[in-house]
């Protein structure tokens, strides 16, 4: 465990998105460290954890998220400056370690799911900015299908077809991210906007 020192300043900024649209790649653009929000998911054999109608875990149910632990690894980030967090395999599905994260004054928490955790992070003055990327849903199809199929996440066949039923979903996910706080914005925009000083 690490120990808790006040940093006060330390502010997160939430990235949203469908999954593929770039959100990981904005960080690495940055410069930025990153809280990888995926990495909470819920291990394969948990007996709570959904499975969708493709015979796989449905990563795409917030019930296979653990959102208490990502927005405690959020708090502890913005206060130490410093936490140990999870590691995740999607194509083992569990968690098969631990890394220490360090941040500076400000840090990308990203995943499916960064919109659950923006009202607790607001609430709490953690908040820099809540972001949801958007693109073309034919671009980010085909963004997520070559990253998909380069880290071996499942066989091709399974990330062809639940690749393509995301597509006719990226506009709900975009709308619920814009519903619980999110500014919607390009990569671009969204590189510009975080590259100005923080007004916090």
């Amino acid at each position: 465990m690490v120990a808790v020192r006040e940093r006060r300043g330390v502010r997160v900024v939430v990235v949203a998105g469908p999954s593929g649209v770039g959100k990981s790649h904005l960080a690495e653009v940055l410069g930025w460290s990153v809280l990888r929000l995926d990495d909470f998911y819920r291990d394969g054999d948990d007996p709570h954890l959904p499975r969708s109608s493709l015979g796989i875990p449905d990563w795409d149910d917030p019930a296979s998220w653990d959102a208490v632990a990502a927005v405690g690894s959020i708090a502890e980030l913005c206060a130490a400056g410093e936490a140990d967090v999870p590691v995740y395999d999607i194509a083992a599905s569990r968690r098969t370690g631990t890394q220490h994260l360090q941040v500076g004054d400000r840090f990308i928490a990203e995943g499916l799911f960064a919109p659950v955790v923006v009202a607790a992070c607001r609430d709490a003055g953690l908040l820099d900015q809540a972001i949801c990327l958007r693109r073309h849903r034919l671009v980010t199809f085909g963004l997520r299908l070559a990253r998909d199929l380069r880290e071996g996440r499942k066989s091709p066949w399974v990330l062809v077809r639940r690749g393509w039923r995301l597509k006719n979903d990226d506009d709900r996910v975009v709308a619920e991210a814009v519903a619980a706080g999110c500014t919607p914005m390009t990569p671009r925009q969204a590189r510009r906007a975080l590259r100005r000083p923080s007004t916090r």
